[in-house]
């Protein structure tokens, strides 16, 4: 193994096509530097370019309200960690009520009914100027630590380059 190493340190191979891989140590014994120099080359990261988000809204749904606070604390925190900038976090002052009106009898006795009352608490995040790795670290990382009897609804604004046919000005004729 040490001797693979030194054959690729003192050969004349650019260090972006030295790579490390997973593989068998009898298919690594295997490999010399002309077959390493031959195989092609994988893009390099400046190629790739990371998506940028102007805004991500998060949308918490909950029959708690003290659990949604308690939530949307630890997403603040969790998004500080990550430097990512927190905007406004609010929750509207009423809950939304869906009643239900039903007979307590099935047959008759129309007058006798009761009443159910669903609450459900609302509460609203904005994180302003994430790139997509960030993004998607942090998503995955609130979903995951999510508490029971909370909904999260996530939207996220992408900035994107203006098309090629809008870049060019009209002229004038």
């Amino acid at each position: 193994m040490i001797s693979i190493v030194r054959n690729l340190l003192y050969s004349r191979v650019p260090a972006a096509g030295i790579r490390c891989l997973a593989t068998e140590a009898s298919t690594a014994a295997t490999t010399t530097s002309q077959d390493v120099a031959t195989t092609p080359l994988p893009p390099t990261l400046a190629e790739e370019r990371d998506k940028l988000y102007s805004k991500l809204e998060i949308e918490l749904r909950g029959i708690d309200p003290a659990v949604l606070k308690s939530y949307s604390w630890f997403a603040t925190t969790a998004a500080n960690h990550l430097d990512i900038e927190v905007g406004k976090c609010w929750s509207p002052r009423k809950a939304h009520k869906e009643r239900m009106t039903l007979l307590k009898s099935v047959h008759i006795y129309k007058k006798h009914r009761v009443q159910y009352e669903i609450r459900t608490y609302f509460r609203y995040m904005n994180f302003h100027k994430l790139t997509g790795s960030t993004l998607d670290t942090f998503l995955e990382y609130i979903e995951r630590n999510l508490p029971e009897g909370v909904a999260l609804n996530a939207t996220k604004t992408e900035i994107q380059e203006i098309p090629e046919h809008l870049r060019d000005i009209p002229s004038e004729s």
